[in-house]
């Protein structure tokens, strides 16, 4: 694409300027940040208590994703932690405390993969990195 510096400039903050563009940020690598425990939460909570509890969510550590769906459960929680002890302090100490949160359930993540985010993912799903679980025990 044969754009100026200043007419590309000019687009990104038009983007931002009408709320298209929300934000930059990095990728982290949760594993080599100390964060190497993920987990899917999903909660059942009090019904019209989405706010308080999403206001909550927000201030307890690790807490990368939320989300409000509709199904078996209410909301959707994406934490990393840097270890399973944490993740135990989070969800049996912290989460349980908040009064409007029903009941949870852990889903532990074993292996995660952020797609779309950038021209590496295109190059990872071309060439996958050498994994155990893709060579059956010999």
């Amino acid at each position: 694409m044969h754009v100026s510096r200043a007419n590309a400039y000019a687009r990104i903050n038009r983007l931002v300027e009408d709320g298209v563009i929300l934000g930059f940020g990095a990728r982290v690598n949760h594993e080599r940040a100390g964060q190497g425990a993920s987990a899917y939460l999903t909660l059942r909570i009090v019904q019209n208590s989405w706010r308080t509890v999403h206001r909550q969510l927000r201030a307890l550590p690790g807490v990368s994703h939320i989300a409000l769906v509709s199904g078996d459960f209410d909301v959707l929680v994406l934490v990393h932690s840097p270890d399973n002890r944490a993740l135990r302090e989070l969800v049996l100490t912290r989460l349980q405390a908040i009064p409007e949160i029903l009941s949870t359930r852990t889903l532990l993540v074993f292996e995660e993969e952020e797609v779309g985010q950038g021209p590496e993912s295109s190059a990872a799903a071309d060439h996958p990195a050498d994994h155990p679980a893709d060579h059956p025990a010999r």
